[in-house]
């Protein structure tokens, strides 16, 4: 049985969804409320390796846009601290089972960690 860690929120749709699509098959499921503990600086450090900064960061998202970085030209150290800052600028939900990892809505992804015994 997978051991699973979201990272997310509970007013979001696709974070709802990780934690259902888990739920149903048995996952042992560790809920990170961002608002509540936000991630440290290595997990994402950790995303940001595996996925590059444009697929972990959430560009349509309303943080984003009312941070007018969509009109701004950042650095990636720079967009990294702006995230650190106001993790609302991330995809979510972030997953981890072991070494594996996902962004976003992700059901092929999800299904590889659920089949972890």
């Amino acid at each position: 049985m997978a051991n699973v860690q979201i990272f997310g929120v509970k007013n979001s749709q696709s974070t709802r969804a990780a934690e259902r699509f888990f739920k149903e098959r048995r996952a042992t499921i560790h809920l990170v409320h961002l608002k509540q503990k936000p991630m440290s600086p290595g997990e994402i450090k950790r995303f940001l390796d595996r996925f590059g900064l444009a697929r972990i960061l959430d560009t349509e998202g309303k943080p984003y846009l009312d941070a007018g970085l969509k009109y701004m030209k950042l650095s990636d150290a720079e967009m990294l601290r702006k995230i650190e800052e106001n993790q609302g600028l991330l995809r979510l939900p972030l997953v981890r089972s072991g070494n594996l990892l996902s962004v976003g809505q992700d059901a092929e992804g999800w299904k590889a960690m659920s089949s972890i015994p």
